[in-house]
């Protein structure tokens, strides 16, 4: 499920610094190289090409599925999805826990008191990405999601003052110009659903920019002194829930809930289901990738991946298009690769 953002809706990968963060899934793939010994080679196997064919897999599946839920399915209810999604995470993680297969921390009221505000942002970056998938098409939410990547570099000037090369502010202006040409010929524009997109980029970039330092006070309150991915999972995820629920009553969403006759579809709660599945399976899928090369290789895996969901996007749904609108996504996804490269290129340097 949704554990980031718009997969997920899924869902977008973030560089902050040396920080690589799933931010659109809630994913913390934050310097996991840091579990294996820095100076040895990334051996490209059998394992390493399994496991990245399955987090490319699980990803774009991701936000394919949560398209046809809310598009295809006309359901009209993105926060109770968000929330259905994040209980079969939190349920899997908590058995998993308890069968000894993964450690995660106790949730104590000071890791729960320390964490809050990063979650509020966390909840509103996935409903705004279950909105904006709703009224978008796959290609253009793919594209559109390059505008975090302008903020949080922005933010990270002016809050962190980091300074970065000629190469990242190029991509960054290839992504501004890609995004703004992609919505002038957007066939199937619709001014909600860019709106709420907008707002989740502002959210995602928050997200990004808070999060190392909601982490390093987190720990300080944990008893082992150190907080898991896994456990960060389950933080989040738990804490969405009460919170999510008060905004089904805000948004309206119990009236609907109540009236529609997809609930009683089982076809309706298998496709809910997997959704939540796989968004789990990114979790998964891309830690064992991690494992199993680098953060760099990560990084662009990530951005590639881009492509193929953007035309997987336009085809399934049969998106109305035309080579204008096809030309600013085409330069859009390729200013994202150009853009880890250059993000890559600047941590070597430094």
């Amino acid at each position: 499920m949704l554990l980031f953002n718009l997969l997920g809706p899924h869902f977008a990968m973030k560089t902050n610094g040396n920080k690589h963060l799933d931010v659109e899934r809630g994913k913390f793939d934050i310097e996991r190289e840091r579990l294996i010994s820095s100076n040895r080679p990334v051996q490209i196997n059998n394992q390493a090409l399994l496991s990245g064919l399955s987090y490319c897999l699980s990803s774009c599946s991701m936000i394919l599925v949560n398209k046809y839920v809310l598009s295809s399915y006309d359901f009209n209810a993105g926060i109770s999805l968000m929330i259905y999604q994040n209980f079969i995470s939190v349920f899997i993680v908590s058995m998993l826990s308890t069968l000894g297969v993964i450690s995660t921390e106790a949730l104590t009221w000071k890791l729960i008191k320390a964490w809050l505000p990063v979650n509020v942002i966390f909840v509103g970056m996935l409903i705004t990405s279950m909105f904006s998938l709703r009224y978008i098409n796959v290609a253009m939410v793919t594209v559109l999601k390059n505008v975090t990547n302008v903020i949080t570099a922005v933010g990270e000037m002016y809050l962190f003052s980091k300074h970065h090369d000629n190469r990242v502010w190029i991509a960054l202006f290839l992504m501004i110009i890609s995004a703004i040409s992609g919505g002038f010929t957007d066939l199937s524009f619709h001014a909600v659903g860019y709106t709420w997109q907008i707002i989740n980029c502002f959210l995602t970039a928050s997200y990004s920019l808070t999060l190392r330092r909601v982490m390093d006070t987190a720990k300080l309150v944990t008893k082992s002194g150190n907080l898991n991915e896994f456990s960060m999972v389950l933080l989040n995820n738990t804490l969405s829930l009460p919170l999510g629920l008060l905004l089904i009553y805000v948004f309206n969403e119990v009236d609907y809930l109540t009236t529609t006759p997809l609930l009683r579809q089982p076809t309706f709660w298998l496709v809910m289901t997997l959704s939540g599945l796989l968004g789990l399976a990114i979790s998964f899928t891309s830690m064992w990738f991690l494992h199993q090369t680098s953060a760099t290789t990560y990084s662009l895996v990530g951005s590639l991946n881009k492509i193929p969901l953007s035309v997987a996007g336009i085809l399934l749904f049969n998106v109305p298009t035309s080579l204008e609108n096809s030309a600013s996504m085409l330069i859009g996804l390729v200013a994202g690769v150009f853009f880890a490269r250059a993000k890559v290129h600047e941590r070597s340097q430094s």
